[in-house]
């Protein structure tokens, strides 16, 4: 064996996939050595014959080099080269070693390869889609019309076909929208989503269905950085490692932990992040790492699988060049060593990365137009007529010879040169590269690649543990699994420590007003009520606190289906670490809410009684908890989750048996008390409080009563009190439980149910949650608004036609723009932009933040300039403080210390610079619902200057929109990723509504190329380039600039780790001045490289030769210089009248005209919102269905006058279900305001929540509309319009009222999942002050003079009630009366007169004339009952619907009030 296989073999168990390298060595010759040869020397002969044909007649040979001749094909095969092209990697002796020690072991290897052809995918649907809006969707003719039309199958991979052996590396090639997700998703085996997948693929000799069980071996890095942003990288990676360690390591590492510690300090260093292991990972709103750490930490855990077959899709997104450079000698070196099989797509590849690579694979529009060795491409092309300029990247040649605008034909082949992909693919068809990569396709079938095969498998199974069944994909076994699930739980837990503590605060604080509010209650006929209130509130505190699961799910998803993808675990583990990690935390919750609970309310004192109180309260929390996370699993959307939990929630509510006795349940609906975990829970604690109790009748529910019946044995009966014997003056606690069907034997048998309940739902949440699917297939399509359709008509045409012609120039991207194509020329441009000539200065610059280990210095002393006309670069290592300088020079930092000056014109910043200056974020954050037009004008009506008439600022917009090639999108929907406008396309927008607003001082713009392919980054810079010819002044962050582009820079600003200076001054022609620096100070650029990924390779990567560069530069002449001129700049500038004009306003436009337009795009973004509008129409009418069909008709008994009661309080429940819906989507709003918006100085807070608080308004009276009808009459309320009118109104305000609640929550909250918790706290606090749960007069004294009068819900219910019940006459069922003889022969009303004249003045003797079987209701009328609730007039009613009213205002008032709170100052250089 040779050593360089035995490096593959022995990496294999320990650390990934194996193989032979397709040169060298014996694999090499595997298929016949003779038959290579010759085909190499014939190739070779035939290359040389072309090449010289060409030259004797007039072709040039620049393009072509020498080095070319040395294909994939000749001298690999015949002469043995170095053992891998990443040989000066700096990790590449560690990656040995750990072969050389697998070697020791004879550990075997998991050589596998791709093979595939004739691969066609095709996905459901056009290139573009209808957005319905709410009215659309009822248009039921065009619905059935269009139903009728199968949606089109868009074919986006057309007959592929390529293999990559183990040891190499094949590099993906094409502009987005191309295909290579596409392909790269086939060959990672990851089918989901597509219509149609036909054609061959093969991993080693396996087919795609064989190899679904290895998915943890063939995985894919996608574009999208999805963690949990709470954790830290340390964290992060070592649950990545600790899944993945094999059941066999190598002899001198005993211990998993060892090798997980190892390897996930190996990754770390290989990718250059281990000083971010204690950072968290964060994301777009929770602080973290930079960027592009944040895109390493995906890369390292992608290797974390120790994988065969790696696709890498545009992985060096974000990251600098240097940084991509090594990235790509870190896949090099492993693939070489190792024998993976490595499978990348980029879309800016330089020339040094391109050269890392064998193959190449060039789509375009899913056409395969040249697969063959990387050598033989630039040739191919060059033959074809296309002409690659020096210098220029190979990689950006190839996607871009089918774009007219982009390519350079050979002189003498303007007529002959392939104009098409069509047209190209023929070509290479026809070409011997074809015919000779055909005979790899036959690899999966050879001798190699089915030994390959069975010796991965036996790989597999040696890594595996014994306990796993041989099918499965994972590696270590359940318990390591659960064990390292859990272990992240508490970690995620603890990282996101405010939602945890006010989770416990909240219950803490719940515990004492719940418990103070039923505080000693009364063991007489006046308690049972208060106590039934008491333990049904203790249930329910526990179910509204698990609603939060529901968004809790939806968070966490993408990440748990990338891990699952990468078989890091199954979704068992996680769920039952979800169950581990909840006990500790609620056992916590319950035990504290308990203690306080149960001995406030004096709840019977026996220790048996506090544990089955408790022990009940613990069951009911795991089991709601597991039911609301079964619900967010089984649903794909939050919408449909939030609308099932938000119907759920109310039934289970309504069925628990303390609304409705069971006995009173319609026969139709009894069924949801049987599955209601929550109807068994309050049977536990009931029975268990008043078991074995006898329970006395006082006050109204004893008759007669009063001091002229203190003599006990006159006769006297209990009156409402269920299964109370009539004639008895007491009730024993099991006749109480027999009324209502309870039993206290139930006891352990309910305990048993409820532990079941969570079983099943535990068991559905572990299915549903292994059914879950990473993104579909299905995506790139552009969304039409359904009333924008006519607008749109070129895009939803069938471009069956216009395949075969020739591309548009703007099909991709923009045109450049002094090209002939371009829709205006120069002087068009120069006339309708904005020139600039002011000039901005910043000079020792320093920003600190604090950090729980100390301060942390971002910037340190950084000083420089912009000036009119010029193109300013800032560049840096990953991590090196470049987006920070840009957001403090725009003053977007809102936390912090800024020290140093930034002056415009040698003058402080004024009050509209913020709105003045133009910046374009690395994150592209738009209004999903707005078309591209809408956002431009958006912008453009609010930041241009208020003395601008509209019709001009519209003008502008259509300038804009045709500089920017978006003439074919402007009526298309932004959408989301996959759904909507691409990432080259949001990029665009991203500039375009900065572009719109006119900056009159700068634009900054922060990686506006990171995403774009070559052409499209070129074009971008090229577009800049333009606006700085015409006087503006522009300042980008770049990451990985080719050659080409870093031409066209005037000025560099470097900076190191730190935020230190490196240089800043002019780059020079061709980047001489540069050159000349770094060459002075012994870092001379060598020939040919690119000066741009020099620089960064000089400032963090290998050439950096230890120096400390920012001393270099501090001590250097320039240095000197930029100094003295940065003082003579601002000396000058000073000296003279402003360049630009500071109008004295903070905004633009004032703010009535603000909230105005504001109001008008929440409307549109609500009108096109379905699934939103839709789900708050489902839950009103599905809630107001339950809740009249549950109270059905309901009578006039006194249990029934209870009854409607209830039926208005259970109104209130529609509430949760639409505030946890409604606050994600203010959330989303917000964040936009906040992180673009806002710091634009586009609009006020003011008119942000105006705009949010207005468009809500036409729907809510719809839903009030919704729940009225259905309800009102279905349970037999007056159907006088007056009254019926009058409880309308108060539902209506009632709507108002529960969205400002939500949404002053939502305004203060930091994210959905905090708005989640605070919500049940806020609610159940409403809800017990009502006076339902406690009746005024039992209310405490402490809370009854002002809590009671402070809650909206007691206004609520009372104005309802006044109007629905006052005027009701009572009429008694037979078990409701008073039953007793009278004394001495009296007549009954002779005995009761005393007994009506006072305390009984509103009971219903009905036989006064009787001597014996005196009959006595409760009540006369319902406004009887209605004084025992503290309504004693008919007028009530109207004050109250006043006082409504004046809530539903209030509650606006606060949404203003928390987000003024909320809204911080952007922090200024002190």
């Amino acid at each position: 064996m040779s050593t360089r296989d035995s490096w593959r073999n022995s990496w294999g168990s320990g650390y990934g996939g194996q193989g032979g390298l397709s040169f060298g060595g014996t694999s090499a010759w595997a298929a016949g050595g003779g038959d290579t040869i010759f085909r190499v020397l014939s190739r070779t002969s035939d290359r040389q014959s072309k090449r010289r044909s060409m030259i004797h007649s007039g072709f040039s040979d620049d393009g072509i080099h020498e080095e070319d001749d040395n294909s994939m094909y000749s001298e690999r095969d015949i002469n043995l080269p170095p053992i891998s092209k990443a040989e000066d990697w700096a990790l590449m002796p560690d990656v040995k070693n750990y072969a050389e020690r697998g070697e020791k072991d004879n550990m075997k290897s998991k050589k596998l390869g791709i093979t595939w052809k004739d691969l066609t995918v095709k996905g459901i649907g056009a290139d573009a889609a209808f957005n319905e809006n709410v009215l659309s969707q009822f248009n039921i003719p065009q619905n059935i019309k269009e139903a009728r039309h199968a949606p089109p199958l868009n074919t986006i991979i057309d007959g592929s076909h390529g293999c990559v052996k183990p040891g190499e590396m094949l590099l993906v090639l094409g502009r987005p929208g191309s295909g290579c997700t596409t392909l790269l998703k086939m060959l990672a085996n990851r089918r989901t989503g597509y219509a149609e997948v036909t054609g061959d693929v093969h991993f080693g000799s396996m087919t795609a269905k064989e190899a679904l069980q290895y998915r943890g071996q063939i995985v894919m890095n996608t574009e999208e950085e999805l963690f949990f942003p709470t954790l830290t990288v340390g964290q992060t990676m070592d649950f990545a490692t600790r899944m993945k360690v094999p059941y066999h390591k190598f002899s001198d590492q005993p211990s998993d932990k060892d090798f997980a510690q190892e390897y996930r300090d190996f990754l770390l260093k290989s990718m250059g992040i281990t000083h971010t292991y204690d950072t968290k990972v964060g994301n777009e709103f929770v602080r973290g790492v930079s960027g592009g750490e944040r895109k390493r930490v995906s890369i390292i855990e992608t290797l974390a699988t120790r994988g065969s077959v790696f696709c890498w899709d545009n992985s060096t997104r974000g990251l600098d060049a240097s940084t991509a450079l090594q990235y790509t000698k870190a896949i090099r070196a492993m693939t070489d060593v190792v024998g993976l099989s490595s499978v990348v797509s980029l879309y800016q590849a330089g020339n040094g990365i391109y050269d890392l690579f064998d193959k190449v694979l060039v789509l375009d529009e899913g056409k395969e137009i040249y697969y063959g060795s990387r050598e033989e491409a630039r040739p191919f092309m060059e033959e074809l007529g296309f002409i690659c300029g020096e210098g220029a990247n190979v990689a950006d040649f190839l996607t871009g010879v089918t774009v007219p605008t982009e390519r350079q034909i050979r002189s003498g082949f303007e007529a002959s040169f392939p104009r098409t992909a069509d047209e190209i693919r023929a070509d290479y068809s026809r070409s011997d590269i074809r015919a000779f990569v055909e005979k790899e396709y036959s690899y999966p079938q050879s001798d190699e690649a089915l030994a390959n095969t069975s010796e991965f498998k036996a790989a597999v199974a040696y890594d595996k543990d014994k306990s796993l069944p041989k099918t499965s994909p994972l590696t270590v076994s359940f318990p390591k699994q659960v064990m390292a699930c859990v272990s992240r739980q508490y970690q995620i837990l603890w990282g996101d420590k405010p939602t945890f503590i006010i989770k416990q605060v909240a219950t803490l604080v719940q515990a004492f007003v719940m418990g103070s509010l039923f505080y000693n209650s009364s063991t007489d006929s006046s308690g049972l009520f208060s106590k039934s209130g008491a333990l049904f509130f203790s249930l329910l505190y526990q179910a509204l606190m698990a609603l939060s699961e529901v968004t809790d799910s939806f968070a966490g998803r993408p990440v748990l289906a990338k891990h699952k993808a990468f078989a890091f675990f199954h979704p068992a583990a996680f769920c039952i670490a979800q169950i581990a990690a909840d006990l500790p935390v609620l056992f916590f919750q319950v035990s504290q809410f308990s203690l306080i609970m149960y001995f406030m309310v004096s709840l019977r004192s026996a220790a048996d009684g506090f544990f089955i109180y408790w022990v009940t309260l613990f069951a009911i929390a795991m089991c709601i908890t597991a039911v609301m996370r079964a619900i967010g699993a089984v649903f794909s959307t939050f919408d449909g989750a939030t609308k099932l939990s938000g119907f759920w929630f109310s039934a289970l509510i309504m069925y628990a048996g303390y609304f409705i006795p069971k006995v009173q349940m319609h026969p139709w609906f009894v069924w949801i008390y049987w599955i209601n975990p929550l109807a068994y829970g309050f049977e536990i604690l009931l029975s268990n409080e008043i078991h074995g109790q006898t329970i006395p009748c006082v006050n109204n529910n004893l008759i007669p009563n009063g001091p002229a019946y203190a003599d006990s044995s006159l006769p006297k009966s209990c009156a409402g009190v269920p299964g109370a014997v009539q004639g008895s003056t007491f009730v024993t606690g099991d006749q109480y439980l027999q009324a209502y069907s309870y039993k206290h034997s139930h006891l352990w048998r309910n305990f048993g149910i409820i532990w079941v309940w969570w079983i099943f739902f535990v068991v559905m949440t572990i299915v549903a949650t292994s059914n879950w699917k990473e993104n579909s297939g299905k995506s790139g399509f552009l969304i039409i608004p359904r009333e924008k359709a006519g607008k749109n008509r070129q895009l939803l045409q069938d471009d069956e036609e216009s395949q075969s012609k020739e591309k548009p120039a703007s099909k991709t991207g923009l045109a450049p723009l002094d090209s002939s194509s371009s829709s205006m020329d120069e002087k068009t441009i120069e006339n309708q932009l904005i020139s600039n000539t002011s000039v901005f200065t910043w000079k020792n610059l320093t920003y600190t933040v604090k950090t729980p280990s100390g301060d942390r210095v971002l910037l340190d002393n950084v000083q420089g300039w912009v000036k009119p006309g010029m193109l300013g670069a800032l560049m840096g290592s990953s991590g090196a403080g470049k987006t920070t300088l840009l957001d403090v020079l725009a003053q977007r930092k809102t936390e912090g210390t800024i020290s140093g000056s930034i002056l415009v014109d040698g003058r402080p910043l004024t009050v509209s610079f913020q709105r003045s200056a133009g910046y374009c974020e690395q994150l592209d954050i738009h209004e999903p619902t707005a078309t591209v037009r809408e956002a431009l004008e958006f912008s453009a009506l609010l930041r241009q200057s208020r003395e601008t008439p509209k019709e001009e600022k519209l003008k502008y917009v259509d300038t804009i929109v045709n500089l920017l090639e978006m003439q074919d999108i402007e009526h298309t929907l932004v959408g989301r990723t996959g759904a909507g406008l691409s990432v080259e396309q949001r990029k665009r927008l991203t500039i375009g509504v900065e572009l719109v607003a006119k900056p009159s001082i700068l634009i900054f713009l922060d990686e506006p190329t990171s995403g774009l392919d070559g052409q499209a980054a070129f074009n971008t810079l090229r577009f800049l380039r333009k606006l700085a010819a015409v006087g503006q002044a522009v300042l980008v962050t770049i990451h990985q600039p080719s050659a080409l582009l870093f031409k066209e820079f005037d000025t560099l600003l470097l900076l190191a780790r730190g935020g230190k200076t490196v240089y800043f001054g002019d780059i020079g022609v061709e980047a001489s001045t540069l050159k000349d620096y770094f060459a002075r100070n012994g870092a001379p650029c060598p020939q040919g490289a690119n000066p741009a990924e020099h620089m960064i390779d000089v400032v963090s990567g290998t050439a950096s030769q230890g120096k400390d560069w920012n001393q270099i530069w501090l001590e250097s002449p320039e240095h000197k210089e930029v100094t003295s001129e940065v003082d003579r700049i601002i000396k000058d500038a000073a000296s003279k009248p402003a360049g630009t004009s500071d109008d004295g306003h903070e905004f633009a436009l004032p703010l009535w005209q603000q909230m105005k337009l504001v109001t008008n795009r929440m409307n549109v973004a609500l009108f096109r919102n379905t699934e939103y509008i839709n789900n708050k129409f489902a839950l009103h009418i599905g809630s107001a269905l339950f809740n009249g069909f549950t109270f059905w008709q309901i009578g006039n008994s006194v249990q029934e006058l209870q009854l409607k009661l209830f039926t208005i309080f259970n109104f209130i429940f529609v509430a949760p279900g639409v505030i946890n819906q409604l606050q994600p989507l203010f959330i989303d709003r917000r964040d936009i305001y906040e992180f673009r918006e806002k710091k634009s100085k586009m609009y006020s807070w003011k008119a942000f929540v105006t705009g949010l608080i207005v468009s809500e308004f036409p729907y809510l009276c719809i839903c009030a509309v919704m729940y009225f009808a259905p309800w009102y009459y279905t349970v037999g309320f007056p159907t006088d319009s007056n009254k019926a009118g009058a409880v309308f109104f108060v539902m209506l305000f009632y709507e108002f009222i529960y969205t400002g609640i939500g949404q002053f929550i939502a305004a203060y909250a930091p994210n959905a999942v905090f708005a989640s918790l605070v919500n049940p706290a806020f609610i159940t606090i409403l809800v017990a002050f009502c006076g339902v749960l406690v009746p005024y007069t039992q209310i405490q004294e402490f809370w009854r003079y002002w809590m009671y009068y402070l809650d909206p819900f007691n206004y609520l219910v009372s104005s309802m009630l006044a109007f629905t019940v006052f005027d009701v006459k009572v009429q008694c069922k037979d078990h409701e009366f008073a039953i007793f003889d009278t004394p001495n022969n009296q007549t009954c009303q002779d005995y009761l007169a005393p007994f009506k004249a006072g305390l009984g003045s509103r009971t219903n003797l009905v036989n006064p004339d009787a001597t014996s079987g005196c009959r006595v209701c409760q009540y006369r009328l319902g406004s009887d009952y209605l004084s025992t609730v503290n309504i004693n007039d008919y007028y009530i009613g109207w004050r109250d619907a006043a006082i409504v009213v004046i809530f539903a205002l209030s509650s606006y008032v606060m949404v203003f009030l928390l987000m003024k709170l909320r809204t911080k100052a952007t922090k200024t250089a002190e």
